[in-house]
């Protein structure tokens, strides 16, 4: 059952991930990421149909995340193996190819049930997104069905609201007046 992080301590986690593409060796934890900004998001499986369209989206502008001090952490229950393979097949081979962020490999699913979206029964996550501000709290929360990808557009919209520290009124974009 997701649960309500938003204005709570970020659940801490480590676990592998593709930070290095050949050796595999190297974690990502949530302590990595203090003093910036990360968008933590969860998908369901490694090479099926609207992850690609979501990761691929995401890694094509992240320089606008960058310029933002914000990373990225993309998670799924599969292994870090998987993601390699996933990775090193071409996007027209309905692969991910070159991405810009690591993926975790959340392979005892501990982090997707710690943030929620874990189904229980399927061993897969629900497609949930998490902005964490540079001290550790979860500041954003979404959580969708597995059918429905995520918007780029609206993820960096939510983040530079945040990011004013104002309040922002519905549909607000950056370089309008906040409340």
């Amino acid at each position: 059952m997701t649960q309500r992080l938003v204005g709570l301590p970020a659940p801490d986690f480590s676990m592998e991930s593709t930070k290095n593409l050949e050796t595999l060796e190297e974690k990502v934890s949530l302590k990595d990421y203090e003093g910036k900004w990360l968008i933590l998001f969860f998908y369901p499986l490694d090479f099926t149909f609207v992850c690609p369209t979501e990761i691929t989206a995401l890694s094509d502008r992240f320089e606008e995340f960058a310029d933002l001090d914000t990373e990225i952490i993309g998670v799924s229950t599969d292994s870090k193996f998987s993601h390699r393979a996933w990775i090193n097949t071409p996007r027209d081979e309905n692969g991910l190819g070159e991405i810009k962020f690591p993926l975790g490999a959340d392979t005892t699913h501990q982090v997707s049930r710690d943030y929620g979206v874990l189904i229980e029964d399927e061993g897969v996550a629900l497609r949930g997104l998490y902005i964490i501000d540079p001290e550790g709290i979860v500041r954003y929360q979404v959580v969708t069905d597995n059918n429905i990808g995520r918007s780029v557009d609206e993820t960096l919209r939510v983040l530079q609201a945040l990011q004013t520290g104002g309040l922002c009124p519905s549909d607000w974009k950056p370089g309008q007046k906040t409340l």
